[in-house]
């Protein structure tokens, strides 16, 4: 829409916004809680975009070829649920049943619902997610659809939202455009830049956007904006809208103390009230959706090759990772790999030079490293795995948290773990991990000991449909399986057994190393251990602790690089508690903050080498 338009249009798309302010004054109503007053300031915005620029069809949603929505301030959802049922996508009976026990119609966006791509309501994070699948259109799918998203000024305080913006503008993506709702209120007091509209542009200016300061109230402005977003190329463009909290309402127009509260007394008269500036206006046509992103067919992938290792070879597990990636491109063009300028270290780099078309370098931005992830896997478009040191995975985890909710399709891989990295110190020493990842509903944790191993975590990873951790270790350590041996999620392996077994010893990566190393000791000295592989510390395969543990007189020992609470020590004493035999379990972890030396002199300090676990055997048999 090059030209002006025309009045009827402006009549429709204002009789539009009014009438998402009135469902969302009265479903927030119906619920007795919401953000009506955060939904009535973006009204226009979402008449604008629903009723005139966005190309979807209700009979599906998440149609490939749709434009994508992303709601970053998620707070707003009443509004969006009510563009879309005053777009007929569903009736105002089941708009009514807000925020119910048995509605999907939830406080905050989740994927329950059939036109929700990414769960949001934790601020900052919706534009790392609507950049995400901006590049895997423009840059993978090579398709007309456009991606928008909604982002509150007060939310523009998180660094993720700038993140996203040097992401996007990097990449140019030229079919993206942010649109930042600037009403001026935060939550308890006054947004920190309030209506000074010139320091918003220059700011995100700065980061590379066309960027367009508009009347946000006026549709005929935010027409205007969006049209002129469609002719800028290799840039993303930013919508500025100066907004008024509760816009439409004399009684809470730009007034404090009403957010996330309905209206209930004030409803009769806020709803006279706008219901008087409705035109009657006649339905104007939408745009029609480009068909034109490619058709996949959704599929198991698997290697296309045999691994070719050699048991007793010295191989890193983070080699093998990226030696995985690589098997992984060549058995599937839907698998895209994502790193935070880590990639030499964690061994993307060997997907990068094999695949450069489908390598996405995110820098020194881990959260939008993982929002990106996220926008990426989005309508199953493609299978994601993200990589950095697994230590730094720790500062997006509250975008990891929201992947979960998202229902995402998130493969991750932390290398770098625990005390074994050496020199470089506590800093990029990853402790605090698996007791984070196994709190994240869903997730598998893998934590493979050996090459074989590694890239089978990586072959199932790709094919889980929920989200995926996998840590990987710095040191080599010898391969330990045949290369066509089967792995499964949730099942352990037996690494060495005899009938003579006095202690089981568990550990994983490095620590099985020092478990076996144990074992060969030890049997030299007349002591049999046990020695179990979890593979996934989440799921834990409990049968075969309980198994194991009770052939072995219920003696366990569990050994881990890492902090010993929420490691694997404590997931194995949960398995423990349930056993009906006597246990007696020792825990050998890190368990004070480490510090910089050699792997192996850092490993006996902090008491999880051979020979801490030697020690830890006999004490239990003595």
């Amino acid at each position: 829409m090059s030209h002006k338009p025309t009045p009827a249009l402006v009549q429709y798309l204002e009789d539009k916004a009014n009438e998402i302010r009135i469902l969302s004054i009265e479903c927030t109503n119906a619920s007795k809680s919401g953000h009506p007053t955060s939904c009535m300031s973006a009204a226009e915005i979402f008449s604008v975009l629903f009723f005139n620029e966005m190309r979807y069809t209700n009979d599906y949603p998440k149609h490939p070829s749709s434009d994508r929505f992303i709601l970053s301030k998620g707070h707003a959802a009443p509004g969006l649920y009510s563009a879309w049922c005053a777009a007929g996508l569903f009736d105002k009976d089941k708009l009514l049943t807000l925020r119910k026990i048995d509605s999907d119609l939830e406080g905050h966006p989740t994927p329950r619902l059939n036109f929700i791509d990414a769960a949001t309501g934790s601020l900052g994070q919706g534009l790392s997610v609507a950049a995400g699948m901006a590049y895997i259109g423009k840059h993978i799918e090579h398709a007309s659809y456009r991606t928008y998203c909604l982002i509150g000024d007060g939310e523009s305080a998180e660094g993720s939202i700038w993140e996203a913006l040097s992401f996007a503008s990097h990449y140019k993506l030229d079919n993206l455009v942010a649109i930042f709702d600037i009403n001026r209120l935060g939550q308890s007091e006054a947004a920190p830049l309030q209506h000074d509209m010139d320091v918003y542009r220059k700011r995100v200016e700065a980061f590379g956007f066309h960027t367009m300061v508009v009347d946000g109230h006026s549709v005929e402005e935010i027409l205007k904006a969006l049209d002129e977003a469609k002719s800028v190329k290799n840039k993303p463009s930013a919508l500025i809208c100066k907004t008024f909290k509760g816009h439409g309402s004399s009684d809470v127009a730009d007034k404090l103390d009403f957010h996330g509260k309905a209206l209930n007394s004030l409803s009769e008269k806020i709803l006279a009230e706008i219901k008087g500036r409705l035109h009657g206006a006649e339905e104007q046509p939408r745009p029609k959706m480009n068909d034109d992103a490619p058709q996949l067919v959704e599929k198991p992938v698997a290697f296309k090759s045999a691994l070719e290792y050699e048991k007793g070879k010295m191989i890193a597990t983070r080699v093998a990772y990226g030696e995985a990636l690589v098997k992984l491109g060549e058995a599937s063009d839907r698998v895209v790999v994502l790193d935070a300028d880590t990639k030499n270290s964690t061994y993307a780099l060997k997907f990068k030079n094999a695949f450069p078309d489908r390598y996405i370098e995110c820098f020194i931005a881990e959260q939008n490293m993982v929002g990106v992830s996220l926008g990426c896997g989005a309508r199953n478009r493609t299978i994601p795995f993200c990589s950095t040191f697994a230590t730094f995975f720790t500062r997006a985890m509250d975008q990891i948290r929201m992947a979960a909710v998202s229902q995402s399709q998130l493969n991750m891989a932390g290398s770098h773990c625990g005390v074994s990295i050496g020199e470089d110190g506590p800093s990029q020493m990853a402790l605090e991990d698996i007791a984070a990842f196994r709190a994240i509903p869903n997730l598998v944790y893998f934590y493979p000991s050996d090459a074989v191993s590694a890239c089978r975590a990586v072959e199932l990873a790709a094919n889980y449909k929920n989200m995926t951790f996998i840590r990987t270790s710095r040191p080599a350590t010898p391969v330990i399986y045949a290369n066509d041996e089967t792995f499964e999620i949730g099942k352990a392996k037996i690494v060495k057994e005899s009938a003579e077994d006095k202690v089981l010893v568990i550990g994983a990566g490095i620590t099985l190393d020092s478990a076996l190393k144990a074992h060969s000791s030890l049997q030299g000295k007349g002591t049999n251990i046990r020695v179990l592989d979890p593979f996934t510390i989440k799921p834990l395969d409990k049968e075969a602790v309980l198994k194991h543990a009770k052939e072995c007189g219920g003696r366990v020992v569990t050994v881990e690089d890492h902090y010993p609470e929420g490691g694997i020590g404590e997931a194995v004493a949960g398995v423990l508690s349930s056993a009906d035999f006597v246990t007696k379990h020792k825990i050998l972890a890190v368990r004070e903050i480490p510090r910089s030396g050699p792997p192996t002199v850092l490993l006996d300090m902090f008491g999880i080498s051979a020979n801490k676990v030697e020690d830890a055997v006999m004490d239990l048999i003595e």
